[in-house]
């Protein structure tokens, strides 16, 4: 059976959905000419509008990537505005006096585990972090995982989920203990041999940080792997201490106070992240 010819709006709208449904991932000319049986000449003219169109609505960035192993790759995209306005929305959120729990904590398992929500953080992060020369995205159980696992689906990168105690299926492991920046109480850390390769650059998504023991913790794990934690990004972080014992990270939002006498949340957007 003959290959179906494909009009330019058939192709565009294919490439369109393979390239935004995989972000990150990079996709070869040569498979595209291929798979809509169209000469590369004729693909890039294509491309070149769905370049122009994505970069016209604000939605994202096509990357091309030059060399034997290049291709083209969509990068999701929010504009300065949008991700401003998104952190300002979530900060009103989660200072409803109904989210405060015992001991000054908030309550937002909820947030946290929406799409609407886990999505453009995802995007947020993935655009403000120093992403180079990184393999995996880690994160501790168990609040931290959707959001690293949209982050590792922007970056098309494998998520490496840290446990607290091991399991017999995962085999041998690695494990370290430390002190929580937040209770102040001995904590472990456990990550099977075979979870990632030796020597790889690695980026660490959680969903707190107060006093960064769990990122130097983190640290000190990927150091028995000889890798190397390029940054850490979380959605919260508490505005003291200022000094976190993890070091540098990115966030997108401040909590400066949670009374829980008063019902008051002090929560706000990062102003790093649009300086």
């Amino acid at each position: 059976m003959d290959t179906p010819k494909f009009r330019r709006s058939q192709r565009i709208a294919a490439m369109t959905s393979l390239l935004s449904n995989y972000p990150g991932r990079l996709f070869s000319l040569t498979a595209f000419s291929q798979q809509l049986d169209t000469p590369k000449s004729v693909l890039s003219e294509d491309l070149a509008i769905v370049k122009e169109t994505v970069e016209t609505l604000q939605t994202g960035e096509l990357q091309s990537v030059a060399g034997a192993k290049g291709g083209i790759r969509f990068i999701p995209k929010i504009t300065h505005k949008r991700q401003k306005e998104f952190l300002e929305e979530v900060a009103r959120e989660l200072s409803q006096e109904h989210r405060i729990l015992p001991g000054n904590y908030l309550y937002y398992s909820d947030l946290i585990s929406s799409p609407a929500y886990v999505q453009p953080m995802a995007e947020i992060l993935a655009e403000t972090m120093n992403l180079k020369d990184h393999q995996y995205v880690v994160t501790v159980e168990t609040k931290g995982i959707p959001l690293a696992y949209a982050v590792a689906r922007l970056l098309d990168k494998p998520l490496v989920v840290v446990r607290r105690e091991s399991l017999m299926t995962e085999g041998s492991t690695v494990s370290v203990n430390y002190v929580s920046g937040s209770g102040g109480g001995m904590q472990r850390m456990v990550l099977p041999r075979r979870a990632m390769k030796t020597g790889s650059g690695v980026v660490m998504v959680d969903d707190f940080m107060r006093g960064g023991g769990t990122a130097r913790g983190m640290k000190n794990l990927m150091k028995e792997f000889d890798a190397e934690v390029t940054d850490i990004g979380v959605i919260m972080a508490s505005k003291s201490p200022a000094d976190k014992k993890g070091g540098s990270y990115t966030s997108l939002l401040i909590l400066e106070k949670v009374d829980e006498e008063t019902g008051k949340v002090d929560l706000y957007p990062n102003p790093e992240l649009f300086q």
